[in-house]
């Protein structure tokens, strides 16, 4: 597996860890302005499923439908959650149907803040997916603390070491 594979599957380990964390706040918490850049953990993780599925759009070359990047997908945690899976498993199907040269191939695309069309590279995107999500989790797992929750570990060694991969 190369790591752009592996990534994908962190992405999906990562995003289930703290789902799992945030299920075991109440809705008002959850809805709650923090003063983060999108305000609550709803909103940021909102903001993470657009941006994925703004990316992976790009990477299929197929229309996103995505109107803003502080779009509400999911008004409710347990529809979000699970759009969450979905994408996240989608995601990884996505990459593993990626050859190495198809990797390494451009994709031309328009961003949703600026104009003009702009090539990158097909794993270049995803590293960029990657590091978004890796980002908003931080906040989330920020966000949480308060609640008195203590998030588990989201670095990419334990799930190496989960995997038997360290």
């Amino acid at each position: 597996m190369n790591n752009i594979a592996l990534m994908a599957r962190f992405n999906a380990w990562a995003n289930d860890r703290l789902y799992g964390c945030v299920a075991g706040i109440s809705d008002q918490a959850y809805r709650e302005d923090r003063k983060a850049y999108f305000g609550s953990i709803h909103n940021t993780l909102n903001h993470l499923l657009v941006v994925d599925r703004l990316w992976t759009c790009r990477l299929k070359e197929t229309d996103h439908g995505i109107k803003s990047l502080d779009q509400i997908l999911y008004d409710d945690f347990e529809s979000l959650r699970a759009a969450r899976k979905t994408e996240d498993q989608a995601l990884v199907d996505l990459v593993d149907g990626l050859s190495e040269e198809e990797l390494q191939s451009p994709v031309t695309y328009g961003r949703m803040i600026g104009d003009g069309a702009h090539t990158t590279r097909r794993d270049h995107i995803l590293i960029t997916l990657y590091n978004h999500q890796t980002h908003h989790r931080g906040q989330v797992h920020a966000m949480l603390t308060p609640q008195g929750i203590d998030p588990p570990p989201l670095d990419v060694i334990h799930l190496l070491e989960e995997l038997g991969l360290s």
